[in-house]
């Protein structure tokens, strides 16, 4: 039987980060993981991939509202870019593999592949094909993360029915495609594959895409996504998925399509179909019980502001815990977790954590919206910098991007900023620091920035909100 003073399950970013943290407070820490290479969901099926693929996209030459080059056969052309780029991502995938790799063997964190299973509250065993490793621990933190929600009803294949997992396994890039649910991954991987030419209908239960981001950005995204071809079916909920035979004179690399039901009665068709409405978290094979803990209807762990479960030596961090599930997060919440199981302090600003959506156009959001203003009666002004109004705007051909600054009426003090365009989750930095500062919108005013940058957007939105207040 092992011992350590720290066992993390799961190597995605909330076990990275708490496995370096408590070795580098002199800890012996091992780190338990099913797969054969490390990173988790983060690295190998979700954040890193997704964005690699986006990346490539943007270098290829498609970006905005402009779809990639192809010559010779048109389908045949597609498929080859299309595998190009997803060999691309796999070159990103592997380098980052590498260095956490490098970074577990520099730190002394010792890593046991198999799958972790709680034999009881201080032991863990990790169960690989051919054996099985007892470890015991006086902490351990899960880190196990999720897996996109599969419901019974939906026949998937993946193929031609698919989660976010096989997308990037597919040998050939759709003619069309339905992409069911409306949150991050559905708006990002549909923005992305309309720009290479995919014929994109996007399906969501609620009236707009990513309800918990500024309606205003919003809208902008939705309003792009259509007029470069997208079709979004908002309101609308899936009764009904399955495979049927292609109309006449229709031709597809399966030899079928899928046809989804609305509950309106409309019939959709599309050569493939993305689900992508939720996801649950990864903790059927631990054997909670046997620890003392449960997990809710969706898989996910409940913690308290310290990150420790209903068991106070077992904490848990990540997407596993819910909302807001972002890589970002989950790497501070892993460094949270293991700096309190050891007593050393430290602090995070929970306000102040941004928000990226890698869509085409990118997305970021830090600090207060201006609807949650509204709710809770706090007097505000907006202040907008449309980059086309930037010279860097014009210089870059960004013709839709946004920044917008959210301050207070009385005290001036910025309380939020929403940008959507070009580089938005590196600006959004700046809004983030002027906020953790108590900056007021004078800062940006007398602020000089590089010409020609994006930053300037900051300053002309601090003008527009400035000319507003005094309208008041």
């Amino acid at each position: 039987m092992r011992h350590f003073d720290l066992c993390v399950i799961g190597s995605g970013p909330a076990g990275q980060r708490a496995a370096i943290q408590a070795a580098k407070l002199g800890k012996s820490v091992c780190v338990v993981e099913q797969r054969d290479v490390l990173g988790g969901v983060a690295i190998n099926t979700g954040t890193i991939p997704s964005k690699a693929l986006r990346e490539a996209i943007l270098r290829s030459g498609g970006h905005a509202g402009h779809p990639m080059p192809t010559s010779g056969d048109f389908v045949q052309g597609r498929n080859s870019l299309f595998t190009g780029l997803l060999s691309s991502c796999q070159q990103v995938i592997k380098m980052e593999i590498e260095l956490i790799r490098n970074h577990f063997a520099r730190n002394g964190v010792e890593v046991i592949n198999g799958r972790g299973q709680f034999r009881d509250a201080k032991t863990v065993d990790a169960i690989s094909e051919h054996a099985s490793t007892g470890i015991q621990a006086d902490h351990f933190l899960i880190g196990t993360g999720t897996n996109p929600s599969k419901p019974e009803s939906i026949p998937f294949d993946g193929k031609t029915i698919i989660t976010s997992d096989e997308l990037l396994k597919l040998p050939y890039l759709p003619k069309s495609m339905i992409i069911v649910g409306g949150g991050v991954i559905g708006t990002e991987y549909a923005s992305m594959l309309q720009v290479l030419g995919v014929k994109v209908t996007l399906i969501e239960g609620r009236n707009r895409l990513l309800d918990f981001v500024d309606a205003e950005i919003t809208e902008a995204l939705q309003y792009h996504l259509r007029s470069k071809g997208t079709t979004l079916r908002m309101g609308e909920k899936v009764v009904k998925v399955h495979e049927i035979e292609p109309m006449p004179g229709v031709k597809t690399v399966s030899g079928m399509q899928v046809e989804a039901v609305l509950e309106s009665g409309k019939a959709i068709r599309a050569d493939c179909l993305l689900y992508a409405v939720g996801r649950q978290g990864a903790t059927e094979g631990l054997n909670l019980p046997a620890a003392g803990l449960s997990a809710d209807p969706r898989g996910r762990i409940k913690v308290n502001g310290n990150y420790q479960t209903e068991v106070p030596h077992i904490y848990a961090a990540g997407d596993v815990i819910g909302f807001p599930a972002l890589a970002s997060t989950s790497m501070e919440q892993g460094r949270l977790a293991a700096c309190h199981m050891f007593g050393e302090r430290c602090d995070m600003v929970a306000e102040l954590l941004p928000y990226g959506i890698y869509a085409i156009p990118e997305i970021s959001m830090v600090g207060w919206t201006e609807e949650r203003l509204t709710a809770e009666g706090i007097p505000y002004e907006s202040g907008i910098a449309q980059y086309k109004e930037i010279a860097r705007g014009q210089l870059i051909g960004d013709e839709i991007g946004m920044l917008k600054i959210l301050i207070h009426q009385e005290s001036r003090t910025v309380l939020g900023v929403h940008i959507i365009g070009t580089g938005a989750t590196e600006l959004i930095h700046i809004g983030q620091a002027a906020i953790a500062f108590k900056a007021t919108v004078e800062y940006f005013v007398n602020t000089v920035f590089n010409y020609p940058t994006l930053a300037e957007c900051y300053k002309t939105a601090a003008f527009n909100a400035i000319n507003k207040l005094r309208a008041v």
